[in-house]
């Protein structure tokens, strides 16, 4: 009998001891889902911020010494890369890219999540500041609240950069420029494509990317949407001028001829720094393809296929106007 109640002592032990170490066990296993799930989310927030949605090449310092004007490392986020209407004479003034490391007081890091996302989606700051739309927030309104999220998770884990950016120089009241009427949809309908449903994938990134705020040619101070991705809008840069091209599938202007292939290849060829590590002089451009080179091929496949299907503009474009 006591044999038995010592038996029976060890099997409760046992037991208990088992039902312990599940538990520590499923505890570590719940641990690093979570923090697999939370780099995850990272990720995805710094592929959307650095080769599709490109905040990083806006809000950070480009040598355009090098081809596209890549950014220089350890100026991630920092802000402060001017716009103005030296460089295109549709831009109002002078406007600065803003600090979005987590800086507490020169960028984001006093900021709520919701407050990030209001600038994003809505153009306007934390202090109540309305954004002038060279920040794409019109474009980011339609982005999935997901995604969005994603790229504040990855904001956060910038290196803080202690950079105050000058106050913009505005010559026209921002009520002028606002477009009220394009971000006051809330975000929380708003659903990625499939990457099944290729067309409407490849639509949705090339909103993310805001490719038609710098392809829809610009008609007294306001884009044209008659001639969507029609080209045209000249920069002027000190080394070098050059003009956004014709991406719409006309075929004696634009890339109607282009097959799938030519047009990955325009991107995956800047996929190693040394195919852009040199400067190019003159025969430089403005737009950020050693970044838009990282996008995935089948990202890239998928806004060739969107581009196919929007109307064709017949609109011949000098990329290098002399």
């Amino acid at each position: 009998m006591r044999k038995l109640i010592v038996l029976s002592a060890i099997s409760v032990f046992v037991i208990a001891a088992a039902f312990l170490y599940s538990c520590n066990n499923n505890k570590d296993a719940e641990a690093n889902s979570a923090e697999d799930s939370l780099k995850a989310v990272v990720e995805h927030g710094r592929y959307l911020a650095n080769n599709v949605a490109a905040c990083i090449h806006c809000h950070s310092t480009r040598d355009f010494n090098k081809y596209s004007g890549p950014v220089i490392p350890g100026t991630e986020g920092g802000g402060g890369q001017a716009f103005s209407n030296k460089e295109l004479d549709v831009i109002p003034g002078v406007f600065y890219a803003k600090n979005i490391t987590p800086d507490p007081e020169t960028g984001l890091g006093s900021w709520t999540d919701d407050e990030i996302l209001r600038a994003m989606t809505k153009g306007i700051s934390k202090n109540g500041d309305t954004l002038f739309p060279l920040m794409p927030y019109a474009s980011f309104n339609m982005m999935a609240k997901e995604d969005l999220l994603s790229i504040v998770a990855y904001l956060k884990t910038l290196k803080p950069i202690k950079n105050a950016v000058p106050a913009r120089q505005s010559m026209i009241p921002m009520s002028m420029a606002y477009p009220v009427e394009a971000v006051q949809a809330s975000i929380d309908g708003n659903v990625r494509p499939p990457k099944t449903d290729v067309v409407k994938y490849g639509g949705y990134l090339v909103t993310v990317a805001d490719c038609a705020g710098c392809h829809t040619p610009f008609e007294k101070g306001q884009p044209d949407f008659a001639r969507m991705f029609g080209g045209g809008n000249t920069f002027h840069f000190d080394q070098f001028v050059v003009t956004s091209a014709n991406i719409s599938p006309d075929s004696a202007t634009g890339i109607r001829s282009w097959t799938e292939e030519m047009f990955v290849s325009k991107f995956k060829m800047y996929r190693d720094h040394k195919s852009y590590d040199y400067d190019p002089g003159k025969l430089n451009t403005v737009m950020p393809t050693s970044d838009f080179a990282g996008m995935t091929d089948e990202d890239l496949k998928a806004i060739y296929a969107y581009l196919r299907t929007v109307p064709p503009i017949s609109h011949k474009v000098a990329k290098y106007p002399e």
